[in-house]
């Protein structure tokens, strides 16, 4: 006879959920259910199983070793079968109701306006929603994938990308800053000074090497509220150069001249958490995105061409 399991998604659901939010009572609180049949369906579970998967301390509940394991796998099982669930909800309907993509904050959205104004006419009715994010915030949407397409700086491991752009990063001060009229600065001089920083929107940001980190910083959620920080003559921050443009120009913002290291390169890389499940609504908005910068591409190409002629 066929192997028929014991348990049921729905009980090592409600288990990552006590493991995840740290007790009976929190979980019960997250889905909406009674503590007690949070406690009943773990029990019934470890009881069918043969296993202790959770030891309850104070008011805490803990993994055993034999948890670890069980739990990792149950992810993946309880995973595979959203991922079935989304291909039948995208074969049922042929085209999503909502395309989600996820846009690193470094990266230039004029190319992104450039692809939806080429996809709104096809688009069908979906609605799109577009999510902000930064630095390993692009890696935590795709590790959960919470969205159709990401545009990121940081590639995780098992997934490859298609090269968009290349965003450069530069240091920036206001024009009033001390640092504004010095040349050939040292990096260790700089990391005295108070550094701006973007607010990393993952959960549990991950420090990032390679970025000069100063002992005092301030934190803000975008590059304009950097921005305007700096004009006042405080601190200085990383920026790319497509957003300092006008404050260059005009005086108001000033690039801080390093002895070496004076910029800083991230490609930035379209992908989806899930290739096999994409819907088509959301395949044309990729190709779009990757039209816009074919596009700019051969727009830059025809100048050099041009300029090389004169």
């Amino acid at each position: 006879m066929p192997y028929r399991p014991k348990t049921t998604i729905e009980q090592w659901r409600i288990l990552q959920a006590v493991v995840d939010a740290g007790g009976y009572a929190q979980a019960a609180t997250l889905l909406n259910k009674s503590q007690s049949s949070l406690n009943h369906a773990v029990a019934k579970l470890q009881s069918m199983l043969g296993v202790e998967l959770l030891e309850v301390k104070g008011r805490k509940a803990f993994l055993t070793e034999a948890g670890e394991v069980m739990l990792r796998r149950s992810r993946m099982v309880t995973q595979q079968i959203e991922d079935l669930e989304r291909l039948a909800d995208t074969i049922d309907k042929g085209w999503e109701p909502e395309i989600r993509i996820a846009v690193e904050l470094a990266y230039p959205k004029q190319y992104l306006y450039q692809a939806l104004l080429q996809f709104y006419p096809q688009s069908r009715g979906s609605r799109v929603q577009i999510i902000d994010a930064v630095l390993t915030g692009t890696a935590e949407i795709i590790r959960d994938k919470r969205a159709d397409l990401v545009i990121t700086g940081l590639i995780p491991k098992g997934h490859l990308g298609e090269p968009l752009y290349v965003t450069r990063f530069i240091p920036v001060v206001g024009s009033q800053h001390p640092l504004a009229g010095h040349s050939k600065l040292e990096l260790a001089e700089l990391s005295q000074q108070l550094q701006i920083v973007i607010r990393d929107t993952a959960q549990k940001p991950q420090e990032q090497g390679g970025w000069l980190k100063s002992e005092q910083r301030w934190t803000v959620d975008n590059f304009y509220e950097a921005i305007e920080i700096l004009q006042l003559g405080l601190g200085f921050c990383w920026l790319p150069d497509y957003t300092v443009q006008t404050g260059l120009q005009d005086g108001s913002l000033k690039v801080v001249q390093l002895a070496s290291g004076g910029e800083k390169l991230a490609p930035m890389a379209l992908l989806s958490p899930y290739e096999e499940q994409l819907g088509p609504g959301s395949k044309l908005l990729r190709q779009c995105l990757l039209s816009a910068h074919q596009s700019e591409q051969t727009k830059e190409n025809l100048c050099t061409i041009n300029s090389s002629g004169t």
